[in-house]
């Protein structure tokens, strides 16, 4: 939907200052903590709550796919509501809700919490970084941006996880909730006394509900396959192939009807005139996959091979937060100082997420943060390039009345990308272990010299230790059986890390040919547009003319 919002600032009162900056980044510190709640409190938040995996399931798929409903909800509020007031109410909705969710054990009102987060964290995205646009100049956007991210993308990504572990070991999982209480509370306060921009409405339309109601079934139906698929084998069960079935019928159908509308519909189709949005949106899907699939594949292999307490675990990305912001007003400086053109600085992100995915694929069940530091500090750096470029050539050229809509369909790609990424990641994972491990009991025989080596010594060690001889000899059996699990999925974590480098060493050349694509589509069309059209030029037909003169009698 095309949001008619243009900004005025007041004339009799200074422009917006930085608390309106701080505070919108302070609000959307409050998302970047709800949203990984679950990541390393899933185990002691299942203990709590008495829930089956299935039932623990809905606090994830309810949060994500609401959050993707306010991407697509935000652009028609922010016509109806001031921008600001609607940042502060998702604020408070945000520190209220988690701090309902910090003292409540009931499975059932945490899911409802969940789906009031997600929809709350999804507006105050999309209305904070408008907001922003709104406000200040295009020349000091790059700068404004990269601050913007530091709470968008650099704290789930980094800081987040880090703090969540340090809860979970010296309290529990009730306090993640409980932190995000002051942070919000503190994020209103600066907003309510920060300056506002005036912003002008325009006339209202009617609102879409055809269109909403048949885009939220389908966000929430591929929400349910992305986070379900890997556990039930996707399609081989039903209950991963109807939601599939009735995801895509929704979307083609909101597609249609789209299209129906002529332009009074929720999607606006003017986004896609330009062409920086159209290659910012494809490139959104792969940069979400490398962020979420990156910072799902590490402490996940942390916790899973090299047995990391969730402090250790949550600490091993905090380092690469540095790099990450560094870079970000690294590459701000040379926007906004040097005028490098931001689609410049994309090719050095993609090259150091690459290089740092190649270096994590050579881990071993040996490894220690030491040994995997320098990989995971030049993904952190790359990372603060390709997000500040994308978000700048997508939104540069976007003007007042689709800004909000291009803000919130960006970010639906991009949380769609990171449920597809890490969907993938998780299958591959689950049959390279299954596989590795046929492979590797294959070649462990009870016959063989080594083997029989290996597990003689162990009984023989675990004798010493007490246990009889039949005893030791099970035991020996089962610790061989464990390494090999182990080896096995260590092998499968350094598949998903190349993959993730193959990932952009397929997409880096078939982005590149649609950026030249769109160029010269655009340049047809400019051409098309300025050809100046051939005159009409009057004939002049030369008429022979006779005086009339009557004949005499």
């Amino acid at each position: 939907m095309t949001t008619a919002i243009a900004t005025a600032p007041s004339r009799d009162r200074p422009a917006t200052g930085a608390l309106l900056v701080a505070g919108i980044v302070l609000a959307t510190l409050t998302e970047a903590i709800a949203s990984t709640v679950l990541s390393l409190g899933r185990g002691d938040i299942i203990g709590d709550t008495y829930a089956t995996p299935d039932e623990f399931a809905w606090l994830d798929i309810g949060y994500t796919a609401l959050k993707l409903i306010g991407f697509m909800a935000a652009p028609l509020l922010m016509n109806r509501v001031n921008p600001l007031n609607l940042i502060i109410g998702s604020t408070l909705i945000m520190g209220m809700t988690c701090g309902i969710a910090a003292v409540t054990a009931r499975l059932d009102l945490l899911i409802a919490l969940r789906l009031v987060q997600g929809f709350s964290g999804g507006i105050l995205l999309v209305g904070g970084q408008a907001t922003i646009f709104f406000a200040y100049p295009r020349s000091r956007q790059p700068i404004l941006q990269a601050l913007f991210a530091m709470g968008s993308v650099v704290a789930p990504a980094t800081i987040a996880p880090a703090l969540q572990g340090w809860l979970l070991d010296s309290q529990s999982w009730t306090w993640i909730f409980f932190s995000i209480v002051p942070v919000a509370l503190a994020a209103a306060g600066v907003l309510l006394i920060a300056d506002s921009p005036m912003f002008a409405k325009a006339a209202q339309r009617p609102f879409d509900w055809i269109g909403f109601s048949l885009i939220s079934v389908a966000l929430f139906c591929l929400t349910y396959v992305f986070s379900q698929g890997s556990r039930w084998d996707w399609f081989e069960e039903p209950r991963i192939l109807w939601p599939t079935v009735v995801g895509a019928a929704a979307l083609l159908a909101f597609l249609a009807q789209q299209v129906l509308a002529k332009g009074q519909g929720l999607l606006d189709f003017t986004l896609f005139k330009s062409e920086d949005f159209c290659f910012a949106f494809v490139v959104s899907f792969v940069a979400g996959a490398a962020l979420f699939g990156s910072a799902f594949l590490i402490p996940s292999f942390a916790v899973s091979v090299l047995a990391f307490t969730p402090t250790d675990a949550g600490q091993l990305l905090l380092p690469s937060g540095a790099l990450f912001i560094g870079s970000l007003l690294v590459a701000a400086f040379l926007v906004q100082v040097r005028r490098v053109p931001p689609v410049a600085t994309v090719p050095f992100g993609i090259l150091m997420i690459m290089a740092a995915m190649w270096m994590l694929s050579g881990s071993t069940s040996e490894s220690g943060a030491d040994d995997m530091m320098a990989a995971i500090l030049l993904r952190g750096f790359g990372l603060g390039f390709l997000f500040l470029s994308i978000t700048l050539i997508a939104f540069s050229n976007l003007n007042s009345r689709n800004l909000a809509s291009g803000i919130g369909l960006f970010n639906t790609g991009r949380q769609l990308g990171g449920l597809i990424g890490v969907a993938a990641l998780q299958t591959l994972i689950d049959h390279n272990v299954a596989a590795n491990v046929a492979v590797l009991g294959a070649n462990v025989t009870a016959g063989g010299p080594a083997v029989g080596e290996r597990l003689t010594k162990t009984a023989a060690m675990l004798a010493a230790r007490g246990l009889d001889a039949a005893a030791a000899g099970r035991a020996a059996t089962s610790l061989l059986g464990r390494v090999v699990t182990g080896q096995s999925t260590v092998i499968a974590f350094d598949t998903a890390f190349n993959a993730v480098a193959l990932l952009f060493v397929i997409a880096a050349p078939v982005l590149v040919a649609i950026k030249i694509g769109l160029s010269r589509y655009a340049k047809v069309r400019a051409a098309r547009r300025l050809r100046p059209s051939i005159p009409m030029v009057p004939l002049h037909i030369p008429v022979l003319r006779r005086s009339f003169r009557p004949e005499r009698a």
